[in-house]
């Protein structure tokens, strides 16, 4: 059952789609936004400083989409689903 989910095109056009939209959306924070591009850029520089993993550049990609979608779902739920903005879960800083 989890590998049909983890190759489901669906699941995958779902989460690029979502991906772009909260990496272009002023609601989300720099913070948020920098938490995944910051290590996927860094991978696709500089992959011989991890030699020892044999994870692809694109594999190391899809991981961080799977995490910042599900993340940024928690965090910020119904931003992009029905264009109501609701403040970030979490303690106010």
């Amino acid at each position: 059952m989890k590998w049909r989910r983890l190759l489901s095109l669906r699941r995958w056009s779902h989460m690029f789609s979502r991906i772009w939209r909260y990496l272009v959306s002023p609601h989300v924070a720099i913070m948020d936004k920098l938490l995944f591009l910051v290590p996927v850029v860094l991978y696709w520089v500089l992959p011989d400083v991890m030699p020892f993993i044999p994870i692809d550049d694109i594999g190391v990609t899809m991981l961080m989409t799977g995490w910042f979608v599900s993340r940024m779902d928690k965090k910020y739920p119904g931003l992009l689903d029905n264009g109501t903005i609701l403040p970030p879960k979490g303690p106010v800083r």
